[in-house]
């Protein structure tokens, strides 16, 4: 089993996009696996465009991971135990970060689909 975290940025793109990330997340893997983010996310969507859309597209849908941290969502991510564990970013600098730790990325790709990279 995987866990998919979602980051901030990729929620908000993929809604300025149109694009269904819990479909296409199902779409394009052969894996069992669970979608998550961390309680920061909140945070990180409080004022910005589509707030509200995203709060209801990820209400029920995904699990919250807890966090006793003021640190922002990007470097939770880099601190987790890679194992197992698949990360959905637009951030270009975080997944480069992502890419050299070898944890597969899962991205927008020309603003229609999302792609996994660095599956092992």
């Amino acid at each position: 089993m995987y866990t998919v975290i979602l980051d901030t940025d990729f929620i908000l793109h993929s809604i300025a996009e149109k694009v269904d990330f819990f479909n296409e997340i199902k779409r394009i893997s052969d894996f069992t696996y669970k979608i998550c983010i961390f309680d920061k996310t909140f945070e990180e969507l409080k004022n910005k465009k589509n707030e509200k859309l995203a709060l209801s597209l990820l209400k029920n849908k995904v699990k919250i991971i807890k966090t006793n941290s003021n640190e922002k969502v990007d470097n939770l991510i880099l601190s987790l135990n890679k194992k197992n564990i698949i990360i959905c970013t637009s951030d270009k600098e975080l997944k480069e970060k992502l890419k050299k730790r070898n944890i597969p990325v899962i991205h927008l790709r020309k603003r229609k689909y999302l792609v996994i990279e660095n599956v092992l």
